[in-house]
């Protein structure tokens, strides 16, 4: 598979993508975004600041269209600046409103909490297929292009899978459940890991 890093010039696409990609998902869809007439436009801006801020690590891998998207965070860095945080919570809480915006800062206070800082790993944030490209197996295979990169390095790799229905599809590329996050709905989040090879 022809894999690329995403640019600043790609942001409309990846914003796409993670858009249509999780507008069911079980935390990041209704759940975030309870309202249906409002949740794509609100969710694509709320993808747009967190796409822009983590485009700076040159680790967002592409397909060459953006049938699908991979957003990785490099060993030892944060995903946010405080400063960045910051301003993403006034965001949050401009599109939703104080109440459901604590609801999502909640959400990312428990993977924060849960998030393992030693040793030093990779950290999938997000993957994500195009709607119109899901069940051909190309997010899977943009999951193995990543891994391929991250092995070259010898480097762990770690992430939290909000929808149960992956949990196997990350097996299969070798992680394995470190940790289970529960939300205030009842929803479980596995957090998975994947040694070093």
């Amino acid at each position: 598979m022809n894999v690329r890093v995403a640019t600043y010039d790609d942001l409309d696409a990846v914003v796409e993508t993670l858009t249509l990609a999780f507008r069911t998902d079980p935390v990041w869809g209704p759940y975030s975004f309870p309202d249906p007439g409002t949740q794509l436009e609100k969710s694509r801006r709320f993808w747009r600041a967190l796409a822009t801020i983590e485009l700076r690590f040159g680790w967002t891998l592409m397909t060459p269209n953006c049938e699908a998207v991979a957003v990785w965070i490099p060993p030892g860095l944060p995903e946010m600046t405080p400063e960045e945080g910051a301003a993403f919570e006034e965001l949050t809480v401009e599109l939703l409103g104080a109440e459901q915006s604590a609801i999502v800062m909640d959400a990312f206070a428990a993977l924060d909490a849960h998030h393992p800082h030693q040793p030093p790993h990779y950290y999938l944030s997000l993957l994500a297929t195009h709607d119109d490209h899901r069940g051909k197996g190309i997010g899977q295979a943009l999951l193995a292009a990543g891994l391929e990169r991250i092995d070259a390095e010898h480097g762990p790799a770690y992430l939290e899978s909000t929808n149960p229905g992956n949990n196997h599809r990350y097996a299969r590329a070798g992680f394995e459940p470190h940790g289970r996050i529960a939300l205030p709905n009842g929803h479980v989040i596995t957090t998975m890991w994947r040694d070093a090879v």
